[in-house]
């Protein structure tokens, strides 16, 4: 953990017991079943749930009658409760042969996370002092192995090569790589391109989602060797301007819905097709999850104050991604190195391709 980072905070711990039991409350129940990695991480503050990055929890959380259960795998116990597990919590083991849910089964009227999924989202859509600080510090960090690794490409290289640099990096930092992306530029009209042995060529982006304490950040970098063409220069600096347009409708107590309306409406007066925005999704509140839920049309969530958001405006070729935490004020941009070349969009520095 980086020693600027606070640990488990009980202040943070206390507040999210007092949502979940707003929830119980009014839904008239007694007791509510965590199962999912986002939700596990939030409610013990930043614990790993996790053995295998693509595997299911190893653990679950048991809220009923003001008492939090922790259901362990009985191989894993000793681990988690030496290395994760707050010291507030009762654990419960079960054999690593049989179901976690062997622990509940036969306890009445439980909730499950999919019966509260949208309370739950709102629960721990604004984020608390201490989880706020870690996830501005793994934000930064996630920038500063971007500029770290693609400061010193080379066009020959391979996209898995830098990626195993970018990889590499995160991890030494506690940082999961859970989602790692490049694309040179015989491969560009990709929007999710998995790694392959080609070379970056004359202009690459890449992606890291990275999670922390549970938190995942999500950012999106572009290096360019030599000069820009006046195609991709105009193409890159539409993307911008719709991202400005997100940016500009993330306000506090707006649908979810709103923003992306407005935001996808934007592709169409900056150059790109109007249903441009159909192509890929274009993100969504962040935290937990990579996207707490990814945003569509007609979904009832609204941003939340002190909620984090990645907003990924992507065409042909180009892509911006960055995670931002919205306040009162306005939007704080949280994946930013000061190393990283920027230019002004609206008053708001944005990334630039680095030239090198």
């Amino acid at each position: 953990m980086n020693m600027s980072e606070p640990g488990p905070s009980p202040t943070d711990r206390a507040v999210k017991r007092e949502r979940v039991q707003a929830i119980l409350t009014a839904r008239g129940v007694d007791g509510l079943v965590l199962t999912s990695h986002g939700a596990i991480a939030w409610y013990l503050d930043g614990i790993r749930s996790h053995v295998g990055l693509a595997g299911d929890p190893v653990l679950a959380v048991l809220v009923a009658n003001g008492v939090d259960t922790v259901v362990v795998y009985a191989n894993e116990r000793a681990r988690l409760e030496v290395e994760e597990l707050p010291s507030d919590v009762l654990v419960h083991a079960v054999a690593w042969h049989e179901p976690l849910s062997t622990a509940w089964a036969t306890v009445p009227g439980l909730l499950r996370e999919v019966d509260v999924a949208a309370e739950l989202r709102a629960a721990r859509a604004s984020l608390l002092p201490a989880e706020l600080a870690r996830f501005r510090q793994l934000s930064a960090d996630a920038a500063c192995v971007l500029t770290d690794v693609l400061g010193a490409v080379a066009p020959q290289q391979s996209e898995r090569a830098v990626l195993a640099r970018v990889a590499g990096q995160l991890v030494e930092r506690g940082i999961d790589p859970l989602v790692l992306l490049a694309t040179g530029r015989a491969r560009r009209g990709y929007r999710h391109p998995l790694p392959t042995d080609a070379p970056l060529g004359n202009r690459a982006m890449v992606v890291v989602c990275g999670r922390r304490h549970g938190l995942i950040t999500n950012v999106t970098r572009w290096v360019r060797f030599g000069a820009e063409s006046h195609g991709e220069a105009g193409a890159t600096a539409g993307i911008l301007e719709v991202e400005a347009r997100y940016f500009a409708a993330t306000r506090p107590g707006a649908l979810v819905s709103d923003a992306l309306a407005a935001g996808s409406a934007a592709y169409a007066t900056n150059g790109f097709d109007a249903d441009e925005w159909r192509n890929h999704h274009q993100g969504g509140p962040a935290g937990y999850n990579g996207r707490d839920p990814r945003a569509t049309l007609g979904l009832p969530d609204r941003v939340a104050a002190g909620g984090a958001f990645t907003w990924n405006p992507s065409a042909l070729g180009v892509k911006v991604e960055d995670t931002v935490l919205v306040t009162d004020v306005g939007l704080e941009v949280l994946t930013v190195d000061p190393r990283w070349p920027t230019v002004r969009v609206h008053g708001r520095d944005r990334p630039a391709e680095m030239v090198l």
